[in-house]
Protein backbone atom coordinates (compact mmCIF):
# COMPACT_ATOMS: atom_id res chain seq x y z
CA UNK A 1 0.00 0.00 0.00
CA UNK A 2 1.75 3.53 -1.03
CA UNK A 3 0.97 6.32 0.92
CA UNK A 4 -1.81 7.82 -1.25
CA UNK A 5 -3.48 4.77 -0.12
CA UNK A 6 -2.72 4.89 3.23
CA UNK A 7 -3.78 7.93 3.36
CA UNK A 8 -7.32 7.04 2.28
CA UNK A 9 -7.79 3.87 4.29
CA UNK A 10 -7.38 6.06 7.25
CA UNK A 11 -9.60 8.55 6.46
CA UNK A 12 -11.94 6.15 5.19
CA UNK A 13 -12.24 4.03 7.86
CA UNK A 14 -11.79 6.44 10.95
CA UNK A 15 -13.38 10.21 9.88
CA UNK A 16 -16.94 10.81 11.72
CA UNK A 17 -19.19 13.35 11.39
CA UNK A 18 -20.98 14.71 13.89
CA UNK A 19 -20.18 16.74 17.39
CA UNK A 20 -17.62 15.68 19.18
CA UNK A 21 -16.08 17.00 22.17
CA UNK A 22 -11.63 16.71 21.59
CA UNK A 23 -9.68 15.81 25.04
CA UNK A 24 -8.30 19.76 24.34
CA UNK A 25 -12.25 20.95 25.33
CA UNK A 26 -12.18 21.75 21.83
CA UNK A 27 -15.94 21.31 20.16
CA UNK A 28 -15.44 19.54 16.53
CA UNK A 29 -17.67 18.54 13.58
CA UNK A 30 -15.60 15.55 12.81
CA UNK A 31 -13.70 13.25 14.73
CA UNK A 32 -10.85 10.50 13.47
CA UNK A 33 -11.65 7.41 15.35
CA UNK A 34 -8.31 6.34 16.37
CA UNK A 35 -9.51 2.72 17.65
CA UNK A 36 -11.09 2.27 14.21
CA UNK A 37 -7.83 2.16 12.46
CA UNK A 38 -5.30 1.19 15.41
CA UNK A 39 -7.63 -2.35 15.40
CA UNK A 40 -6.87 -3.26 12.52
CA UNK A 41 -4.08 -5.50 12.11
CA UNK A 42 -3.48 -5.05 8.48
CA UNK A 43 -3.64 -1.18 8.92
CA UNK A 44 -1.84 -1.33 11.73
CA UNK A 45 1.35 -2.88 10.13
CA UNK A 46 1.40 -0.39 6.93
CA UNK A 47 0.60 2.49 9.48
CA UNK A 48 3.69 1.33 11.23
CA UNK A 49 5.88 0.34 8.25
CA UNK A 50 5.19 3.64 6.71
CA UNK A 51 6.01 5.46 10.72
CA UNK A 52 9.11 3.17 11.12
CA UNK A 53 11.52 5.82 8.88
CA UNK A 54 10.67 8.41 10.80
CA UNK A 55 11.96 7.30 14.02
CA UNK A 56 15.29 8.92 14.51
CA UNK A 57 18.63 7.21 13.90
CA UNK A 58 19.90 7.68 18.09
CA UNK A 59 15.99 6.64 19.11
CA UNK A 60 17.01 3.43 21.62
CA UNK A 61 13.71 3.28 23.54
CA UNK A 62 9.70 4.42 21.80
CA UNK A 63 7.07 5.40 24.66
CA UNK A 64 3.75 4.85 23.74
CA UNK A 65 1.16 6.86 25.33
CA UNK A 66 -1.85 5.27 26.64
CA UNK A 67 -3.93 4.34 25.40
CA UNK A 68 -3.82 5.20 21.73
CA UNK A 69 -0.08 5.82 21.06
CA UNK A 70 0.50 1.63 22.84
CA UNK A 71 -0.47 -0.45 19.45
CA UNK A 72 1.04 2.02 17.39
CA UNK A 73 4.55 1.99 19.64
CA UNK A 74 4.04 -2.13 19.55
CA UNK A 75 4.02 -2.40 15.90
CA UNK A 76 6.38 -0.26 15.37
CA UNK A 77 8.59 -1.99 18.05
CA UNK A 78 7.39 -5.18 16.16
CA UNK A 79 8.88 -3.48 12.53
CA UNK A 80 12.32 -2.26 13.98
CA UNK A 81 13.40 -3.79 17.00
CA UNK A 82 13.49 -1.23 19.09
CA UNK A 83 12.30 -1.54 22.49
CA UNK A 84 8.68 0.14 24.04
CA UNK A 85 7.57 1.73 27.00
CA UNK A 86 3.93 2.03 27.68
CA UNK A 87 3.60 5.55 29.47
CA UNK A 88 0.56 5.58 31.46
CA UNK A 89 -1.30 8.88 31.94
CA UNK A 90 -0.66 8.91 36.08
CA UNK A 91 1.83 6.15 37.65
CA UNK A 92 -0.18 3.52 39.05
CA UNK A 93 -0.62 3.31 42.96
CA UNK A 94 -0.31 -0.37 42.55
CA UNK A 95 2.25 -3.08 42.10
CA UNK A 96 5.89 -1.32 40.74
CA UNK A 97 3.65 2.07 40.86
CA UNK A 98 5.47 3.00 37.63
CA UNK A 99 4.51 5.28 34.89
CA UNK A 100 6.59 3.81 32.45
CA UNK A 101 6.18 0.10 32.44
CA UNK A 102 8.80 -2.21 30.53
CA UNK A 103 12.57 -1.38 30.70
CA UNK A 104 14.45 1.26 32.21
CA UNK A 105 14.52 4.31 30.60
CA UNK A 106 16.45 6.56 32.33
CA UNK A 107 19.22 8.26 30.00
CA UNK A 108 17.97 6.60 26.89
CA UNK A 109 16.96 8.24 24.05
CA UNK A 110 13.26 8.11 23.92
CA UNK A 111 10.80 8.60 21.08
CA UNK A 112 7.03 9.36 21.94
CA UNK A 113 4.35 7.82 20.16
CA UNK A 114 0.71 9.09 19.19
CA UNK A 115 -2.04 8.22 17.52
CA UNK A 116 -3.67 11.59 16.82
CA UNK A 117 -2.45 14.76 18.19
CA UNK A 118 -4.80 17.88 18.32
CA UNK A 119 -2.84 20.37 20.77
CA UNK A 120 -0.49 18.28 22.38
CA UNK A 121 -1.16 18.27 25.33
CA UNK A 122 -0.84 14.83 26.99
CA UNK A 123 2.28 14.56 24.82
CA UNK A 124 3.65 17.90 26.75
CA UNK A 125 2.62 16.60 29.83
CA UNK A 126 4.02 13.01 29.53
CA UNK A 127 7.27 14.09 28.08
CA UNK A 128 8.18 16.18 31.72
CA UNK A 129 7.07 13.13 33.24
CA UNK A 130 9.30 11.10 31.06
CA UNK A 131 12.04 13.68 31.35
CA UNK A 132 11.28 13.57 35.56
CA UNK A 133 12.17 9.55 35.48
CA UNK A 134 15.60 10.12 33.80
CA UNK A 135 14.74 9.59 29.69
CA UNK A 136 16.34 11.99 27.09
CA UNK A 137 12.99 13.50 25.14
CA UNK A 138 13.45 15.14 21.84
CA UNK A 139 11.20 13.49 19.42
CA UNK A 140 7.70 12.81 18.87
CA UNK A 141 5.79 10.82 16.59
CA UNK A 142 2.29 10.56 15.34
CA UNK A 143 0.00 8.92 12.93
CA UNK A 144 -2.25 12.33 12.74
CA UNK A 145 -1.92 15.67 13.67
CA UNK A 146 -5.06 17.12 13.53
CA UNK A 147 -3.98 20.65 15.10
CA UNK A 148 -2.81 23.80 13.24
CA UNK A 149 -0.13 24.75 15.14
CA UNK A 150 0.73 21.76 17.20
CA UNK A 151 4.68 21.89 15.68
CA UNK A 152 5.01 25.55 16.91
CA UNK A 153 3.68 24.62 20.34
CA UNK A 154 5.78 21.32 20.39
CA UNK A 155 8.86 23.49 19.47
CA UNK A 156 8.28 25.58 22.19
CA UNK A 157 8.31 22.55 24.49
CA UNK A 158 11.88 21.39 23.02
CA UNK A 159 9.49 18.44 21.13
CA UNK A 160 10.37 17.87 17.33
CA UNK A 161 6.80 17.00 16.08
CA UNK A 162 7.02 14.70 12.79
CA UNK A 163 3.78 13.37 11.95
CA UNK A 164 2.61 10.53 9.39
CA UNK A 165 -0.18 12.73 8.68
CA UNK A 166 -1.88 16.15 8.62
CA UNK A 167 -5.42 16.44 8.34
CA UNK A 168 -5.01 18.62 5.29
CA UNK A 169 -3.69 15.21 3.26
CA UNK A 170 -6.04 12.83 4.89
CA UNK A 171 -8.68 15.49 4.01
CA UNK A 172 -7.15 16.00 0.26
CA UNK A 173 -6.16 11.98 -0.12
Amino acid sequence: MNRKELAKKIFEISHLTGEFKLRSGQISNEYFDKYRFESQPILLQEIALEMKTMIPKETEVLAGLEVGGIPIATALSIATGIPVVFVRKKAKDYGTCQLAEGISIRGKKVCIIEDVITTGGQVHLSAEDLKKEGAIIKDVLCVIDRGTDSILKMREKGLHLNPLFTMAELKGQ
